[in-house]
């Protein structure tokens, strides 16, 4: 039982540190850089799509699978996406 406690103690450490790891989200890059309509579209689709990128990379090096992935990468992207 104190190992799988442990085990779930590093996973909630690792999910957080996700989010720290965001630079900046999608919507605040794209105010940033002033981008609206179409440009703004095609922008956040580019963004989501590096940042899931990111985020699953992010859950292989930290050797994060399963359901405890999925819950990262969920929180990873709501963090970096900005939605």
């Amino acid at each position: 039982m104190m190992k799988f406690s442990a085990i779930a103690v590093v996973m909630i450490l690792a999910a957080g540190s996700g989010a720290a790891a965001a630079e900046s989200s999608c919507e605040s890059q794209a105010a940033e850089k002033k981008i609206f309509g179409a440009a703004k579209t095609s922008f956040m689709t580019k963004c989501k799509r590096d940042m899931q990128t990111s985020c699953d990379t992010q859950a292989t090096e930290k050797k994060i699978y399963g359901a405890a992935k999925a819950s990262f990468t969920k929180k990873c992207l709501e963090d970096g996406v900005g939605s």
